[in-house]
């Protein structure tokens, strides 16, 4: 669980209007600093003051591009603080995990959407997160392998139970078994290097012309773990999608991973 400093910490970065405004200019899609200071009346020293607090308190995450540096929203704090202020209060029945098909499938029933939006085009999108977790990287790296079916929450079949593996070498399958030689195909292994990155390929609910490719990153950081996730997808988009993975990703790693390294807590406990 996010301990009170840091809550303290987020409240205080979301205090001011101009650094709620950076959030919500790089929600969509990463912008660059001269980018975001473009958007203010004030000097671009000022901008880049605010975009440190963010970067201080986890929520932008920077990645050099070139010569440029982009701004990533990490969702994860923002997560943690829903799953702590809002999901704790509610009942049970109603904060019933979902899987990740039917997250997005309701993200595209809550927008009315144009006949023009509706039209597919070849788009792309780019997620950056990252979230400490309090225990060494070779446990985290443990339950992002051996050990991902007792807290990857979400399903693509009809059974919120069935299996989940992960199989640790090139090529190795991450997939969920349906049982009589059906299932589904979440990811491929495509880079190992224990305990430091995996990289993987894979649709993760989507469907279509589509590709995508995720990564974890752990970074020694004291007797804590740094992961750092990259996820891009480009191909034939649909609306919600990108909204959907962000979001899921950000209660994926940040609420039930995080709470499973750390205490041994699975989902739904």
């Amino acid at each position: 669980m996010m301990d009170n400093e840091k809550i303290a910490n987020i409240f205080k970065a979301l205090a001011h209007p101009m650094r709620i405004q950076i959030l919500d200019l790089i929600k969509d899609h990463p912008m660059s600093t001269g980018e975001l200071s473009e958007q203010f009346q004030v000097t671009r020293f000022a901008v880049m003051k605010h975009i440190d607090v963010l970067e201080e308190t986890g929520l932008l995450i920077p990645r050099k591009v070139g010569r440029s540096r982009l701004n990533y929203l990490n969702a994860v704090p923002l997560q943690q603080l829903y799953q702590r202020w809002v999901n704790s209060y509610a009942s049970q029945a109603s904060t019933s995990l979902i899987n990740l098909k039917e997250m997005l499938e309701e993200e595209e029933r809550s927008k009315a959407m144009t006949e023009k939006e509706q039209k597919l085009g070849v788009t792309s999108f780019q997620i950056e997160q990252e979230i400490t977790i309090g225990a060494p990287r070779e446990r985290v790296y443990d339950a992002l392998t051996q050990r991902i079916g007792e807290w990857w929450a979400y399903r693509l079949g009809e059974d919120k139970n069935s299996p989940l593996l992960l199989e640790p070498k090139i090529g190795g399958a991450f997939y969920e078994d349906f049982g009589n030689g059906q299932g589904a195909l979440w990811g491929t292994v495509t880079y190992l290097k224990k305990p430091e990155e995996i990289r993987l390929q894979g649709l993760l609910g989507m469907h279509g012309a589509v590709n995508s490719s995720y990564k974890y990153v752990l970074e020694e950081k004291g007797s804590s773990t740094l992961l750092k996730l990259s996820h891009h997808a480009v191909g034939l988009i649909e609306h919600g999608w990108e909204e959907g993975h962000r979001k899921g990703w950000g209660e994926l790693l940040g609420v039930f991973l995080k709470e499973f390294v750390e205490t041994g807590k699975r989902p739904g406990e």
